[in-house]
């Protein structure tokens, strides 16, 4: 039997709309003892047995690059307070490193984050609350040019390239469709915002249990 106490929101949003930042800003405000982000990406495929070169190749923005039955069934044990090794990703070498991250304490409150977070049906089922980052085409592509210099170690033409040709395709197909079933649509990150308002009311009816 499932342990009702932990609740799951998943937070889904274009590629740049600002999940990690949100979970941060959530978290920052909340008991560190209480709250776990899970980033989706931590769940990707181990691409180890494969040569460098065709690693690089793989599109990350389709569901088939996510072992979501391992994702699935972590989330179904930290929910029932069972010990788990988290798998920690390597966005360099695309594989997955040696070290895992250990999970083994109870929480309240679990924020899913990534742009396929509310992708797979099974793992949307046991969400309390479903949250879509809706901002521009041009800000996401900003931001990601952004981070991908910065912290993997790419050049912006390889970013543009990779943004126009997979990025946006992928998006509208897989991610674009998960805002019809969000609960709460977000904007931006400030209290008069109706979906981001929902939210923090959510959260903190969860933390005060």
């Amino acid at each position: 039997m499932l342990n009702n106490k932990t609740h799951i929101i998943g937070i889904t949003g274009g590629s740049g709309a600002g999940k990690s930042f949100l979970c941060k800003k959530i978290s920052s405000r909340i008991d560190k003892n209480k709250v776990l982000v899970i980033t989706v990406d931590s769940y990707y495929k181990d691409l180890s047995n494969i040569k460098f070169e065709e690693r690089k190749k793989n599109n990350f923005d389709h569901p088939k690059s996510i072992d979501f039955n391992l994702l699935y069934n972590h989330l179904l044990k930290i929910k029932e307070n069972k010990p788990v090794n988290a798998p920690i990703y390597n966005y360099k070498t695309h594989t997955r490193e040696k070290i895992e991250k250990k999970i083994n304490q109870k929480y309240s409150l679990i924020l899913l984050e990534g742009i396929l977070s509310l992708y797979d049906k099974k793992i949307r089922k046991i969400m309390d609350n479903t949250v879509f980052i809706d901002v521009s085409s041009k800000l996401r592509k900003e931001r990601r040019i952004i981070r991908d210099t910065k912290n993997r170690d790419r050049t912006v033409e390889s970013i543009i390239n990779q943004y126009d040709s997979v990025v946006v395709p992928m998006f509208e197909k897989y991610v674009k469709p998960m805002k019809e079933k969000s609960n709460i649509i977000i904007k931006k990150f400030e209290q008069n915002d109706i979906g981001y308002s929902k939210l923090t009311e959510a959260i903190q009816k969860i933390i005060n249990e």
